[in-house]
């Protein structure tokens, strides 16, 4: 089966989805932000399309590893997201945190690497923060 990652942001979500192996995660989408129930009923698409059993979210924490302004936020869409999906019959799916400090640097740096022009990286950042978060999961199993 098959995991999703998120990288959920105040105006987009960037979605990457693992190999049907679990091996490497590939970036798929960036949701742009329309409201947390609609949003989060996109994601429960994105499950079922590629069947997955398990979302990945990226938690921004402090440097120090306290909480941010964001943190929260993140946390309010996850419950929605869990909430969403038992009443839709998927209590099954595993909701699961990665830590996601330096993600978006992470993700800077490897298009500027790749001589991704700067207009471009503003539009996949969170798409390939979402490929970090995930590709870090699995590579910690």
């Amino acid at each position: 089966m098959r995991k999703i990652g998120l990288d959920v942001g105040d105006r987009t979500i960037g979605i990457a989805v693992s190999d049907p192996l679990g091996i490497t995660a590939q970036g798929i989408t960036i949701l742009e932000r329309i409201g947390i129930r609609k949003d989060a009923g996109k994601v429960i698409d994105y499950i079922k399309e590629y069947d997955c059993d398990t979302v990945v979210i990226g938690l921004p924490l402090n440097m120090d590893g306290s909480d941010s302004e964001q943190t929260e936020k993140v946390r309010q869409f996850r419950t929605m997201l869990e909430n969403k999906m038992r009443s839709t019959g998927m209590k099954e799916i595993k909701v699961v945190w990665q830590d996601e400090r330096l993600t978006t640097v992470q993700a800077e740096r490897v298009m500027i690497d790749a001589k991704v022009s700067r207009k471009k990286r503003k539009q996949v950042i969170d798409k390939q923060a979402a490929v970090i978060i995930l590709q870090t999961n699995l590579d910690s199993m």
